[in-house]
């Protein structure tokens, strides 16, 4: 069976075809014909077996583009769910003109998506709380709502999103044709399909989705902005043959391979800009050894199959499982073994344990390899070579009377000629990186104190509220932000919900924010590597002290305005 089967539009199927997509899921064959036929549906079907295209492909083929208001509401559980799905969305609607999907959720602010509504848009995807706001407050019309989606319905209703869940279904109109999908149908689901959904036909699938035994599954949690530092230090101490860097877009993998050649690897990209000559010549040099690593965007790389490839790397994890079995599956074939490693970003952890609950397998996390390890290999490759070196006997004794005669006439060690040449031999790159600073315990403790000490000197500043502690960041009004995009940060970096803010107070150079007392240790080390408007926040408890001049002068920034009262902003729908 293959896509054109199920009765779907052209312009739909040619977006398919960019993509990559052949064969519908066991999923997709079933639901797109119900949906289709207009048909409502509960579908059982865990994460990763492509149920989002189930849903969004006969959406997008029954859209009236002339229609301004919301056509289609897709509830889904948290942020992250929300923006893959819009994602999915907008890639299956890329042949189809003028279509408008909005994601909604908390921690985005108010003003972004009253615009966006008030042009006029096709779809909203998004977290039940926040639509739930946009009712009460009238912004929201979903009177002509001809299609509503409830995804994984199951995890809805364990974060406590049943009432709303409701409320939502009961504003919409009856006409509307209804998809609820879940991966368990807990008594709860079951009563809501039969009062909500109009004699639904109920679509059961088990996942079959594997991995080989034979690949290595690792994940490596990292900042967006510093992926290409891990990669380099991952290929540095990885004993890889060849290699396939996976990213989400074509720019993506032009931007990897520039930067990796720029670094001394052979690298290249295949996309689907570049043309099929083109990639059979990269795949060819993959398989001979003129090329050590591909980045390679989904559609790029589906069937390939090199025996050199040791390694495959996610540079961006794939929203679905399917993609990235298809994926890591590139290794470790035919019985060999292979190493995948899939970077995470701090708010991607979801997609690594619905990876693990699809496959039934699970993924090791990894530390990034450290200045000494990155050392430790550098030398033991400068040894190999010095030794590969040292068998060409005939250029060896060459050598060997030239330095020699150096040592006659300058009467320098020969061991301080040898470590000359190999600086010449290494270039302007030195050999080592340099030792990560890092302050002593006690230098560290000695100034919490002192810094203590000066606070109380001075006065206390407000005390936060029960339960919380006051937080510094290192944006400030010069950096033209505001309490929602601090909000939204900290809030999708550091996992935090709705009721984990205090009061806000943004100053010219810092600001400060109330946080919960007991933030758990990995969740500040997220928040320390956050960035706002481009600004490492530098997260630190507030000690009441001034940033230093220049001078060594300190001071205090003024802000005579009054006191915000604490702010609750919702941050997980």
């Amino acid at each position: 069976m293959t896509f054109s089967d199920l009765g779907l539009s052209e312009p739909v199927l040619k977006a398919l075809r960019t993509i990559g997509y052949e064969t519908p899921s066991a999923i997709q064959a079933a639901t797109i014909p119900t949906l289709l036929a207009g048909r409502d549906v509960v579908g059982m079907a865990q994460t990763g077996t492509g149920k989002t295209a189930a849903f969004a492909l006969p959406i997008i083929d029954r859209l009236d583009l002339s229609q301004k208001t919301p056509q289609a509401l897709v509830l889904a559980p948290t942020r992250e769910l929300a923006l893959q799905v819009c994602e999915a969305f907008e890639k299956y609607a890329g042949h189809l003109k003028g279509v408008h999907v909005l994601p909604v959720y908390g921690g985005q602010g108010y003003g972004v998506q009253l615009s966006a509504l008030r042009r006029g848009v096709h779809i909203v995807v998004g977290t039940p709380g926040r639509i739930i706001d946009h009712l009460e407050k009238g912004t929201l019309d979903l009177s002509e709502l001809k299609y509503l989606v409830l995804d994984e319905a199951d995890e809805m209703l364990k974060m406590g999103f049943a009432e709303d869940v409701e409320t939502i279904l009961a504003d919409t109109p009856d006409t509307k044709q209804v998809a609820l999908f879940s991966a368990t149908m807990p008594a709860t689901i079951r009563r809501m399909s039969k009062q909500y959904l109009n004699d639904p036909e109920e679509i059961t699938v088990k996942t079959k989705t594997t991995t080989s035994a034979s690949i290595a599954q690792r994940y490596l949690i990292v900042q967006w902005q510093q992926k290409m530092d891990a990669l380099t230090r991952i290929l540095e101490v990885e004993n890889f043959d060849g290699m396939i860097v996976f990213g989400r877009t074509k720019i993506v993998t032009e931007e990897i391979a520039e930067k990796l050649r720029a670094r001394g690897y052979s690298a290249a990209a295949i996309n689907g800009d570049v043309a099929q000559p083109q990639r059979e010549k990269s795949v060819n040099q993959l398989k001979s050894g003129k090329l050590d690593i591909l980045v390679a965007t989904d559609v790029a790389a589906r069937g390939l199959d090199v025996e050199r490839i040791s390694h495959v790397v996610n540079f961006d994890i794939p929203t679905d499982t399917e993609s990235y079995v298809h994926r890591i599956g590139r290794t470790g074939r035919a019985g060999r073994s292979g190493d995948a490693i899939s970077f995470v970003t701090p708010r991607e952890r979801g997609l690594v344990r619905a990876i693990e609950r699809a496959t039934r397998q699970e993924l090791t996390e990894m530390q990034l390899p450290s200045v000494d390890e990155v050392n430790v290999t550098r030398l033991s490759r400068f040894d190999d070579r010095i030794t590969a070196a040292l068998a060409e006997n005939e250029r060896i004794d060459r050598f060997r009377d030239i330095v020699a005669h150096y040592v006659r006439n300058n009467d320098v060690p020969e061991v301080d000629v040898a470590a000359a040449l190999a600086i010449v031999a290494q270039g302007d790159t030195p050999l080592l990186l340099e030792p990560e600073p890092e302050r002593p315990a006690r230098e560290r403790r000695e100034r919490t104190e002192r810094d203590g000490a000066e606070r109380s000197d001075r006065g206390e500043r407000r005390a936060p509220r029960e339960g919380f502690a006051t937080y510094r960041i290192a944006v400030g009004r010069r950096h033209r932000v505001e309490p929602r995009q601090i909000v939204g940060a900290l809030a999708n970096e550091g996992g935090l919900r709705r009721d984990d803010f205090g009061a806000i107070k943004i100053q010219p150079d810092f600001s400060l924010v109330e946080l919960p007392s007991d933030l758990p240790k990995d969740a500040l080390a997220r928040l320390a590597d956050t960035r706002i408007s481009g600004q490492l926040i530098d997260l630190r408890l507030d000690t009441g002290r001034s940033p230093r001049r220049t001078d060594g002068e300190q001071r205090t920034f003024r802000d005579d305005r009054p006191e915000r009262k604490p702010r609750h902003t919702r941050t997980d729908g």
